[in-house]
């Protein structure tokens, strides 16, 4: 009988503990234990290392992720959501280091880049990766013109490229 009474009171503390604390805080902890969390990147993200490009925001978004990922030291990333405007990532498979990279667009078609992590090491070892590869991207575009997804896919699609 006290095995079931303590079962009860188990039950009774948790879903009182769930109902007072909040769905949001109830999600967070289980993307922690889950090791998905994305929270200490939002934490940190005053401290973030920021460069704006004069690229479309939907170019850079997908251009960070193949350069992330195309390298001779890929990152493995861990949560991806671009409604949020945002990349979570670990300096590899066998590094957990998280890493948050966000993206804001700006006017004049500009996008913001934010790097941040708890670590100064990871910050900028990745920051200096992005924003070196995204100026080589801007150098590119001789004239000084947006560099534009759909341009990009409408010149694929005249010459034939795939």
């Amino acid at each position: 009988m006290k095995y079931h009474n303590r079962c009860l009171l188990f039950i009774s503390g948790f879903w009182l503990t769930l109902i007072f604390s909040g769905c949001a805080a109830v999600k967070e902890t289980g993307k922690g234990f889950l090791g998905v969390s994305t929270q200490i990147l939002e934490e940190k993200r005053p401290q973030a290392m920021k460069k704006s490009f004069i690229l479309d925001f939907d170019y850079v978004y997908s251009k960070v992720k193949e350069i992330l990922t195309q390298t001779n030291n890929p990152v493995y990333i861990y949560a991806q959501d671009p409604q949020a405007k945002m990349l979570a990532v670990y300096l590899s498979a066998n590094d957990t280091t998280p890493v948050g990279i966000f993206f804001t667009a700006q006017p004049q078609n500009e996008t913001l880049v934010e790097v941040s992590s708890p670590s100064v090491y990871a910050q900028e070892e990745l920051a200096a990766r992005i924003f070196t590869a995204l100026e080589a991207l801007v150098s590119a575009n001789t004239q000084g013109e947006k560099i534009d997804a759909q341009e990009e896919t409408d010149t694929k699609a005249e010459f034939g490229d795939q």
